[in-house]
């Protein structure tokens, strides 16, 4: 398994996008497969904001994707007052429970540490006890959505 930027491996932005819109789409009704497309077409430089994360199965002729994590300034308008965002965590379901999204976490913290970032948010509509366990804290529940989410917080 390794970590690499979705800007060196940007053929997989539209399998991610696809991924991405089929998990958080019933929670964003206005967000279009293509949003999800543009937006990650847009993280094309490496330990920035924005930037997504990979991680990877196997040998460049036969990689497998495991799951995504991203890093963003802002997540959503309803939420523009918190920022930097972990954002976009996913594992593909043959690889879930199995630590891959630990990792994936424990990534993204990482590059928020490496660019300084005091505080990271993410927030979630049913992970609250998978975060807890990896240190964030509850800030606020927000109802702006077609369900509630919990923004949660944390010290990279």
């Amino acid at each position: 398994m390794k970590f690499v930027y979705l800007a060196e491996r940007m053929h997989y932005a539209p399998r991610l996008a696809h991924a991405h819109h089929q998990e958080w789409g019933p929670l964003l009704p206005h967000w279009q497969e293509s949003d999800a497309l543009l937006e990650l077409e847009s993280h094309v430089d490496h330990c920035a904001v924005p930037t997504t994360m990979v991680l990877i199965d196997g040998e460049a002729d036969a990689e497998c994707l495991v799951g995504s994590v991203s890093l963003l300034a802002n997540d959503h308008e309803h939420i523009r007052a918190y920022s930097p965002w972990l954002a976009s965590l996913y594992v593909w379901p043959e690889y879930r429970g199995q630590g891959h999204g630990i990792a994936l976490v424990e990534r993204c913290l990482a590059e928020a540490r490496a660019l300084g970032m005091p505080k990271l948010y993410l927030y979630t509509s049913g992970q609250q006890a998978f975060y807890q366990k990896l240190g964030w804290s509850e800030t606020t529940v927000m109802q702006d959505w077609a369900e509630p989410v919990t923004v949660m917080e944390r010290v990279p």
